[in-house]
């Protein structure tokens, strides 16, 4: 039985991991084809104000008579996508920097790592909202000047894109980098380079693949971390703006509705309940990964 294949069934011995993987399948199905199966759409307003959940509306309406789960499922979309964007850019700058640092060792090392230390100094939340409260206006002119207004509406979409992704990939640096520098003098890599191979072809060809384990389980836990970022700095204000939606903007739109004379809990539950349990399965998925790729609990 190969590493791989022992893994596989490690994985699947693993049933939290293995229901999380069913459950965010699921929950992708339905982000991906909701929109052509709702019957309500995600920014139509209608007279329906403040419903509580029924057959015809299962999440209940909001504030402006719109479908509560068509809006959820939207949200999804956008909390998802930030995620894997902050994943994907996690992967390539951090894996790519990580690998460089270690291949190369000596000074390099020490100043791309100390570059790495100096980003690490800087509280990242507080990082992300610097650069979307000082950005946005000329973000947003920019963008209008160049590709339109109705482009520009989306720039705070993509100034959060580009700071989470901005203070996404250290972790993942260090993680390459460390695993690069156990790698680089073993006899499989000195072999390559005696017969002449490139170090880009050692990186990518030998060494790398040695890592990809332990690479495919931080991205699974760097996806909830990122929404986790995002859904809290949509609750700030400072993320997705309406009518655009996200789990954290409808959480803290149901929170906004709370008050001592009516409580409009689905607002704030189901959004809630929704975000809860898929960064739950999200770090599941990461546990169960991680000890199926971990060396340790091969046999």
């Amino acid at each position: 039985m190969t590493p791989n294949q022992r893994a596989q069934l490690r994985f699947r011995r693993n049933k939290p991991a293995t229901i999380s993987l069913f459950f965010l399948a699921a929950v992708i199905l339905l982000v991906v084809f909701w929109p052509w199966i709702a019957p309500y759409s995600w920014e139509t307003i209608s007279d329906a104000q403040f419903q509580p959940p029924s057959w015809k509306h299962w999440f209940g309406t909001d504030v402006h008579g719109r479908d509560l789960l068509t809006r959820v499922f939207f949200g999804a979309r956008v909390s998802l996508l930030v995620g894997v964007v902050g994943a994907g850019v996690a992967f390539v700058i951090g894996v790519t920097w990580g690998a460089v640092s270690g291949y190369v060792g000596g000074r390099l090392d020490g100043l791309m790592m100390r570059f790495v230390d100096v980003l690490y100094s800087l509280p990242s939340i507080i990082f992300v909202i610097v650069l979307l409260t000082t950005l946005k206006d000329g973000a947003t002119k920019w963008l209008t000047l160049t590709v339109g207004a109705k482009a520009a509406a989306h720039a705070p979409m993509l100034l959060l894109f580009a700071g989470l992704g901005a203070v996404s990939w250290l972790t993942m640096a260090r993680i390459v980098r460390g695993q690069v520098l156990a790698l680089r003098h073993r006899a499989f890599v000195d072999a390559s380079r005696s017969l002449g191979a490139s170090h880009a072809r050692i990186i990518w060809r030998h060494i790398l693949p040695n890592v990809w384990g332990i690479v495919i389980v931080y991205l699974t836990l760097t996806v909830p971390s990122v929404i986790l970022y995002e859904s809290f700095l949509s609750y700030l204000g400072l993320g997705i703006q309406p009518p655009m939606a996200s789990w954290g903007s409808l959480v803290a739109e149901g929170a906004g509705q709370l008050n001592p004379i009516r409580i409009y809990w689905w607002l704030l539950v189901f959004p809630s309940v929704m975000l809860v349990t898929t960064l739950l399965a999200l770090n599941f998925l990461g546990d169960g990964l991680r000890d199926a790729f971990d060396p340790k609990g091969q046999s």
